[in-house]
């Protein structure tokens, strides 16, 4: 019991150390912050994987943009809609998921009362910027 206390107490430290050492990934999106919470090199050379918690303000957009590589999407609060090229828009509640592949370009807002939060998974190329705003 002892054990597994520490081990939580540990990584509880180490996740409040890494938004405190590691540069908070925020976009400058009226209305939107991204806090990256994790980044990890994986066993495929070249890849990574990165874990950003996002949050939307009511009734704000993150605008469009791409990433270098797959995205998993977890909502965590809220109510957002998904727009990703070559599909119809998507409405997404908390505890519900979205695939978007590679490079596609999408975009989110949040169209519920209060706040909107996901939690966003990259499986990317490692070296390239994460977030790629699109005009």
């Amino acid at each position: 019991m002892k054990k597994e206390k520490n081990s939580l107490t540990n990584m509880i430290a180490t996740i409040g150390l890494i938004t405190l050492i590691i540069p908070v990934s925020t976009l400058a999106q009226a209305g939107s912050k991204r806090i990256e919470l994790q980044r990890h090199d994986l066993d495929i050379p070249g890849k990574e994987a990165v874990q950003v918690m996002v949050n939307i303000s009511e009734g704000e957009k993150f605008p469009k943009h791409k990433h270098p590589g797959e995205e998993i999407i977890y909502v965590l609060e809220g109510l957002l809609e998904y727009q990703v090229e070559g599909r119809a828009p998507v409405t997404l509640k908390a505890g519900q998921v979205l695939f978007v592949p590679a490079n596609t370009i999408h975009s989110a807002k949040n169209v519920g009362k209060g706040n909107g939060a996901e939690l966003a998974t990259y499986i990317v190329e490692k070296g390239k910027p994460l977030v790629q705003l699109m005009e």
